[in-house]
């Protein structure tokens, strides 16, 4: 059961580093001294380069790893294996094929001892309101792209997570998808309110979405800004929020933040291919 506690869903990244070994036995560090706060309840978005440390930030926080330095803390309590209360939504759908979509969804509640009957109940109850009654008997693969992230949605939200990760979701799918799912997560969101780290590639998803927007830099990553988005809530149908004209203003501020690391991020890696080509021309010549 949730605790009541004005802190109790905290996240909290304090100063974190993390270093992974590469094939050649170096380090690279992928994060570093990423310091960070989400209030309870807060949606928060993050954005940044590619290979910046946006993923790993999110394992970070689910407990799925540790920092090489720093401390993960959740609820005010330090991040030490798989932190309880936390689900995660990742890039890909994490269904399981043999299983049907009632039975997706009710796997959580049933791997915590919620009596069957109870746990099927709740599924069925949380697929409509992903808009999903009716397929309740259906297998992934029957599903379309856009339906498979509903139940996604609907097995992460259905363990009343304080804490959600979401890893790119809505990524893969097309604009009009895109700005469906957007606008059934900000519904549910609003009825549960946990607290959400949000990454995305997308500004605009990112500002339709987020009450803070944080910028990491290229690689190494880090917290470079930070955007308190004052767009009021409830904000009505993402797809003509954008239109707004404070909406621009904080499109246009953020990007300003954000495209330097693009640049350097997309120089870095234009500078390693010709240098891979070439190590690799004079492998074959010699």
């Amino acid at each position: 059961m949730r605790s009541n506690t004005p802190h109790d869903h905290r996240i909290e990244l304090a100063a974190v580093t993390k270093r992974f070994a590469v094939p050649d036995g170096a380090a690279f560090t992928a994060l570093r001294d990423v310091t960070m706060t989400v209030e309870p309840g807060q949606f928060c978005a993050v954005v940044g380069p590619s290979g910046c440390g946006k993923s790993t930030t999110l394992t970070l926080v689910a407990g799925l790893d540790r920092p090489s330095e720093g401390a993960v803390r959740v609820g005010g309590r330090p991040v030490d294996g798989i932190a309880r209360g936390t689900s995660f939504m990742f890039q890909t759908d994490a269904l399981l094929p043999w299983k049907t979509v009632l039975g997706n969804v009710a796997m959580g509640p049933l791997f915590r001892r919620v009596p069957k009957k109870t746990a099927l109940a709740d599924a069925r109850e949380w697929l409509r309101l992903v808009g999903l009654a009716g397929f309740e008997n259906h297998h992934p693969h029957q599903l379309s792209g856009g339906m498979r992230k509903r139940v996604s949605l609907a097995a992460a939200l259905i363990n009343e997570p304080s804490v959600l990760l979401m890893d790119e979701p809505f990524g893969a799918l097309d604009v009009q998808t895109k700005a469906i799912m957007s606008n059934e997560l900000l519904t549910l969101w609003d009825q549960t309110q946990p607290s959400v780290i949000f990454v995305t590639h997308d500004l605009e998803e990112a500002i339709a979405l987020a009450d803070r927007v944080v910028v990491m830099t290229a690689a190494p990553g880090t917290v470079k800004a930070v955007f308190d988005i004052d767009l009021p809530r409830p904000r009505g149908a993402v797809q003509e929020i954008r239109f707004g004209k404070r909406f621009g203003e904080l499109h246009q501020q953020i990007w300003e933040s954000l495209r330097d690391e693009v640049e350097r991020a997309y120089a870095r890696t234009a500078a390693s291919v010709p240098a891979a080509a070439s190590a690799s021309v004079e492998g074959v010549l010699s």
